[in-house]
Order: structure tokens, then C-alpha cells, then sequence
């Protein structure tokens, strides 16, 4: 993979755990997107048994990912189990609130990823864009923000490009695919991503953009290839 994004260009190869930073490091790329260790989509925040632990493994992925040079590091609500949207929120606030705090120490950034609870990750608490940005608003620091999955919130709420206008400044990093299906950003699915990205770019962000679809076509570098064309502004 980082063969490919040398070759291509890329600047980041993300969602890589410790043991393979040095060799990101190594082909001169960054991580524009770390992984907790270990990942929790289902059971994490929301739920104030699991804020010891959690504690415990940002503490020991934070300085990890400092060294390295990187950036974000990526975490999740969990799944509502019965709980409101409020509760969940302040129970994702409290746990965060720490592991927040020494990110700002380290001038690292804790993002959030907002999934569809519709078809991919059903329960799934951080399904929409302005909770997410009201758990920001929460826990208010600029070290803190979301990682926006554009699929996700196709797929659970629509209106991309007037949410990310409205709510880019709470945005750190962006996730791609197709609707429908996660597959490739062509002309054969809903989503027009050049505007997308041209949107992004008004915006004055100058952070990520992640290609996460799963491809269908056999040759997945050149369904790569021509979804970083389709981006390219």
C-alpha cells in the first residue's frame, strides 16, 4: 500500500496501527488517521464502564503517534443499547475529557467518526452529523473534532455539501465511497464527488481526505487511481 501511494502521489496511508508507523515513516508518508488500539464500534464511550480502559489505551497510543509525527487518532460513541441521545453524549463527554486534554498537551486531535446506523452499524450513537457537533461543542476544544465519513452521512441523512459548509470548522478529516453499495466515487452512484471536494476545499480545509470505498473492480490500484483524479481539484 504505501508502494502504491508513493507511486500515486498519496500523502497518507491511515487507520495503521503502532507496529507499522516506522514503516509509513519510512516511504515518507504520515497516518493522517491513527487507530485506537483497540478499535470499539460497538461498546466505547457512551458507556461510563469502559472510560478506565479507554483511558489506558489513548494514554499509551498518544505519545506512540507523537513520536511518529502524526496527527489524529480516531475514536467512536459506541452503540445506544436503550441509552438517549443525551445521556450518550454526556457520557461520551466525561470519558473523553481527559484523553482530550492530554491530546492538547501533545498538540494531537481526537476525531470522532459519525456512521450510518441505517444499513452499515445499526445502534450506532453518532449516527448524524449535529450530535456529533454538539459533543464538540461539549467538550470544547480545538483538539477534539470530527472525522466525517461522507458514505455514512449520504446513506443517514443526505444534504453533504450544506453540512459540511454549515459544520466544517468541527470537521479534521473526511472518509469517501459510493452510495450505494461503499463501492467506487464513479459516475455510476449517487454522490458527485468533485463537487463534494470542490465544497471541502471552499471551506479553506487543509487536512485529509481518505479513500476508504471498497473497490469492485479486480484491479483495486486503478480504482485508486481514478478516485484520487475524480478528488483531485
Amino acid at each position: 500500500m504505501c508502494e502504491w501511494a508513493v507511486e500515486l502521489g498519496i500523502k497518507s496511508v491511515e487507520l495503521v496501527d503502532p507496529e507499522d508507523y516506522a514503516t509509513i515513516n519510512k516511504y515518507g508518508l504520515t497516518c493522517a488517521m491513527c487507530n485506537s488500539v483497540p478499535l470499539h464500534h460497538t461498546d466505547s464511550f457512551n458507556n461510563p464502564k469502559n472510560h478506565e480502559q479507554h483511558k489506558k489505551e489513548y494514554f499509551d497510543l498518544m505519545p506512540k503517534v507523537q513520536d511518529a509525527g502524526f496527527q489524529n487518532i480516531i475514536c467512536f460513541s459506541g452503540n445506544r443499547n436503550g441509552l438517549d441521545d443525551q445521556t450518550g453524549l454526556e457520557n461520551c463527554a466525561v470519558g473523553l475529557e481527559p484523553i482530550v486534554k492530554e491530546a492538547e498537551k501533545r498538540d494531537l486531535t481526537i476525531c470522532i467518526e459519525i456512521f450510518n446506523s441505517k444499513v452499515n452499524h445499526p445502534d450506532y450513537q453518532a449516527d448524524c452529523t449535529e450530535w456529533a457537533v454538539d459533543l464538540c461543542k461539549k467538550i470544547g476544544s480545538p483538539n477534539f473534532k470530527i472525522l466525517y465519513d461522507i458514505y455514512h452521512m449520504q446513506v443517514q441523512e443526505g444534504d453533504i455539501i450544506a453540512t459540511i459548509k454549515k459544520y466544517h470548522e468541527y470537521i479534521a478529516h473526511y472518509h469517501t465511497a459510493g452510495v450505494p453499495g461503499r463501492n467506487e466515487i464513479g459516475t455510476d452512484q449517487e454522490l458527485y464527488y468533485p463537487a463534494i471536494m470542490q465544497a471541502i476545499y471552499d471551506t479553506g480545509f487543509n487536512g485529509y481526505v481518505a479513500q476508504e470505498f471498497i473497490p469492485k473492480n479486480e484491479n483495486q490500484f486503478a480504482s485508486l487511481k481514478e478516485a484520487i483524479q475524480i478528488c483531485d481539484i
